[in-house]
């Protein structure tokens, strides 16, 4: 693989409305280079493949269901840390045109 050279990362920078010092250039040319340099190695490498997919123990995550608050308990609390609201609702700016 052939180095990446400080013109091309310049240009890249050009491109993408970035300020590099010559420098930076470099050291960008030679840690890009380092990089592609090891996905190369990574991708020449193969693994064994095996058609059994290998499970870990399966158990339920979720907790069961306990005695749930009544409806309505924290409502008026949460609504009275809302910026603007609209009787039970937290108002909020309106994002989406419905004319479309």
């Amino acid at each position: 693989m052939d180095p990446i050279k400080k013109e091309d990362v310049e240009h890249l920078a050009t491109l993408s409305r970035i300020e590099l010092t010559p420098t930076e250039a470099e050291d960008f040319a030679k840690d890009i280079t380092n990089i592609l340099g090891y996905v190369s190695e990574i991708k020449d490498m193969t693994g064994e493949e095996t058609s059994e997919k290998k499970v870990g123990a399966l158990f339920n995550v979720f907790r069961e269901d306990g005695e749930p608050h009544e409806a309505g308990k924290y409502t008026e609390d949460l609504l009275a840390l809302a910026p603007e609201r609209q009787g039970q609702y937290i108002k909020v700016k309106k994002i989406l045109d419905s004319s479309k």
